[in-house]
This record gives structure tokens, sequence and C-alpha cells, in this order.
């Protein structure tokens, strides 16, 4: 009888003479809908130009624009969502939603570790997007 292995490929990368494990992550963040166009792409370049400081490889960046919450957070009842998916060392993630967590013009934040199957799923959607635009 055969046995089938799952092979998994790790990715590393050498950041500062030490090697480590990248992992693939998703993270959506919501913006204060006061801000303005030029206020949310300076603070959207800010955290890209943190993450790719701390060794991260920018995969996808998608601006969903301003939309409506589905209860109101600080009071406000609208938010500008953007989409970061990207691979880092774990490490970089405990420091950028630290940084989230300081920044006022971030409502909320959400960062997930993509598996196999959610990576699939991820492509597929920037495909999609990619025909549609």
């Amino acid at each position: 009888m055969l046995q089938y292995t799952n092979i998994l490929f790790i990715f590393a990368a050498i950041f500062n003479n030490n090697i480590f494990i990248m992992n693939h992550y998703e993270t959506v963040f919501i913006l204060n809908p006061v801000l303005s166009d030029v206020q949310i792409k300076e603070t959207v370049q800010k955290y890209e130009e943190f993450l790719v400081s701390r060794g991260a490889k920018m995969i996808s960046k998608e601006d969903w624009g301003l939309k409506k919450l589905a209860y109101p957070i600080q009071n406000k009842k609208s938010g500008f969502y953007h989409l970061f998916e990207y691979t880092v060392a774990g490490e970089a993630i405990g420091e950028l939603e630290l940084e989230f967590r300081r920044d006022e013009r971030f409502m909320r934040y959400l960062t997930v570790k993509l598996d196999k199957h959610a990576i699939a799923w991820a492509e597929k959607r920037r495909e999609r997007n990619k025909q549609k635009a």
C-alpha cells in the first residue's frame, strides 16, 4: 500500500544575518472615514513601507473604498477598507499590529495566516479582479 506524504514548502529569508520562516498573511484594515484621500494614501504607503522594511514581500494590495459598517465603530457608520497580502516572518506581525493600535487613523484590523487553500482562493480572487479591471 502506498503512503502519500504532504510536502510543505517552507519559504525562508535571511534578514540581518538571521533565517526567518516566511509565512503568507492577509491583513484587512478599516481607516477612519474623515481622512482625506491624501491622508489615506500616506497611511497605506507608510504601512506598506513598514512591512517591506521588516523583510516582507508584498503580493497584493487592494483598495476596497468607502463602505458602510455593519455596526458603528467609534461613532462612525462607514470606513475605508484596504487589504494587504504579503509574505513575512511571523515576528513582524506583532510589530505591525502594535503600530496599528497606536495609530488613531485605524478603526479595526484583522491579520490572518493563509493556509494552502486560502492562498489558492486569494490567487483566484486576484485573477478575477484583474479580469474585471
